[in-house]
């Protein structure tokens, strides 16, 4: 930075999590500055508590899946214009956009054609090493740098010849300490009845294919296995449609709770014997603590064709890929069947081959992540402060 300059910074973040990722970062900047800095963005409640009002709700922008974000075009289009229009008025030194690339992408291009002079930053690297490879190269039209939340994805942008890549940790490493049980908590953990958690999705369409199937999971496991102290966390703003999901749930002897506070969460996930969960970041999650889990998903048949056409990933399972093998089942689409799922649940819940293998893999990650090393965020402002000097 030049002196006297006050960085101006502009995040845009396309769901909850970016805004999780962009409210972590603001507060990175403004330590690393002294406060001498200026925002603006587009997100959500986590970035607004940090003084960054949205120029529009992020839930319009919560969409996942090929067929969902067709019927929503038009919207997500009008969307974009906005978020652009918003940016080249704001004339920011550097725009971040944090996940979501069906639109922070679109964002960043139009940015980059109409005023090239702005900086831009990816927060969070695409997945181009499962899909869509050709998205690297055609990165470095309108993403400067990339901070990747993954430990071999620098390695794999440079492979595809995509934009310079820095490896800057997950915030689920931030988070360790708070999943990890002390001793009481560790033998809580192979206590009867063991606690179970399950983890239908944080999107309502994932809730809704996912829920039924892993309730009816649970219940063939408890016949064989003896009653659970099921935990099912979710987000406030999914809760009433968790509940409801649950309430149809008959799981023989057992009691299911839904939690929603954080700290609930990090409570069950330090004394949780296992886990039942939709395929996704919970998976690198449970993984950190140390929870041995079975993965499954489900999407429409327009989405499953699309997917085996397109994607090349060796797992869909994020903590397989970040531990370089396929240590957790995954059953996806077909497999996924209530007896299919409760038959690979079964192993985990005793001191068996099955379950050694995945915590002994998990034991790795502290080394794979970095997890003991500075906070992903202040690395993340580091760069980003380095790329606003040159401005």
């Amino acid at each position: 930075m030049t002196d006297g300059h006050v960085p101006h910074i502009f995040l845009v973040a396309g769901e909850e999590s970016g805004d999780r990722l962009g409210a972590a970062l603001i507060k990175a900047l403004r330590r690393g500055t002294g406060g001498s800095i200026r925002f603006s963005g587009i997100g959500g409640s986590h970035m607004a508590a940090e003084g960054v009002a949205s120029a529009f709700p992020l839930g319009d922008l919560a969409i996942v899946g090929f067929v969902a974000i067709a019927k929503s075009l038009p919207k997500i289009l009008k969307r974009i214009t906005e978020a652009a229009d918003a940016v080249i008025a704001a004339r920011p030194d550097v725009l971040v956009i944090i996940d979501s690339p069906e639109f922070t992408h679109r964002v960043a291009r139009q940015v980059r054609a109409r005023a090239p002079a702005i900086k831009i930053v990816d927060y969070v690297c695409p997945s181009v090493w499962a899909w869509r490879p050709g998205r690297a190269k055609a990165m470095l039209g309108y993403v400067d740098r990339v901070l990747a939340l993954l430990p071999f994805e620098p390695d794999a942008m440079r492979r595809l010849g995509g934009p310079p890549t820095s490896f800057v940790g997950h915030p689920i490493g931030e988070r360790a300490a708070l999943m990890r049980p002390n001793a009481e908590e560790a033998a809580r953990r192979m206590s009867e009845p063991p606690v179970l958690l399950v983890l239908p999705g944080s999107r309502s369409g994932e809730v809704r294919r996912m829920a039924g199937v892993f309730g009816e999971a649970v219940a063939q496991a408890a016949l064989r296995a003896g009653p659970f102290d099921v935990v099912v966390p979710t987000v406030e703003r999914l809760a009433g449609l968790v509940r409801k999901a649950v309430a149809d749930w008959n799981v023989p002897g057992s009691s299911v709770r839904v939690v929603t506070e954080p700290a609930e969460k990090d409570q069950a996930f330090r004394v949780a014997r296992a886990a039942l969960t939709k395929s996704g970041t919970s998976t690198l999650e449970l993984a950190v603590a140390g929870v041995p889990m079975v993965a499954a998903y489900k999407v429409s048949l327009i989405e499953e064709a699309v997917a085996r056409l397109m994607i090349k990933a060796q797992s869909a399972i994020l903590a397989n890929l970040v531990l370089g093998e396929n240590v957790v089942p995954e059953l996806l689409q077909r497999q996924a069947t209530p007896a299919g799922l409760a038959a690979a649940l079964l192993p985990l819940l005793r001191d068996t081959p099955e379950r050694r293998r995945q915590t002994e893999a998990f034991a790795r990650l502290d080394r794979i992540m970095d997890i003991a090393g500075s906070v992903p965020s202040e690395r993340a402002a580091t760069l980003i402060l380095q790329g606003s000097s040159t401005t």
